[in-house]
């Protein structure tokens, strides 16, 4: 099993790459799985390229490989404007709009403040169903005051714990065919329950 981790965060340290390497270690705990980090900041400037030119650089053609051709993600951005970062939807735009249909998705993002929670709500759940990644029921934000707070750990925990268990559900499950099988609710929720 393949977990990859999207961090958009910038600065180093970086609160937003300190999330995603708390959600992995939890999903690490449930799931066996070897773990790569992709540093967007890293990338900022071949994503800019591959804009202007059509083509991506080296290090940003293998993150896109890794992103795709990973069993799960933990996505993870800093707010910005009410919103995920710009680097962040950058990255997201160049892969190709197909790539990650069906890949489960755990979707984070830190903030200066908790007004910023519903980001994860109504930014990048909408993002990734428009993917058609099928992202975990529980998100986790974390603003300045999380960081030691009672309530942080549970949400890790219970949304890592999903994300494991999708994860491990679909791969029970076997590959999708093709792009257009539909697998009856039914039948999903049974191969996820005898994975667990």
């Amino acid at each position: 099993m393949k977990l990859v981790v999207v961090s958009a965060g910038l600065s180093v340290p970086s609160s937003t790459r300190l999330l995603g390497d708390r959600l992995a270690a939890a999903v690490g705990r449930d799931l066996s799985a070897e773990v790569q980090v992709v540093e967007l900041r890293d990338l900022a400037v071949e994503i800019a390229h591959h804009f202007t030119n059509g083509f991506p650089g080296r290090k940003l053609s293998a993150a896109i490989d890794a992103v795709t051709g990973a069993d799960g993600l933990i996505v993870v951005t800093p707010v910005f404007s009410a919103s995920y970062s710009g680097l962040f939807k950058s990255f997201f735009d160049v892969i190709d709009k197909d790539a990650l249909a069906g890949t489960p998705v755990l979707i984070a993002a830190t903030g200066g403040t908790a007004r910023h929670s519903l980001v994860l709500e109504h930014a990048l759940r909408p993002l990734f169903a428009h993917l058609r990644a099928v992202v975990v029921p529980t998100g986790v934000y974390a603003a300045s005051e999380d960081w030691g707070a009672q309530g942080l750990d549970g949400r890790i925990e219970r949304a890592a714990g999903e994300l494991a268990a999708l994860m491990a559900g679909l791969s029970a499950a076997g590959p999708v065919k093709d792009d257009f099988a539909v697998v009856p609710f039914e039948e999903r929720l049974a191969a996820l329950r005898t994975a667990g």
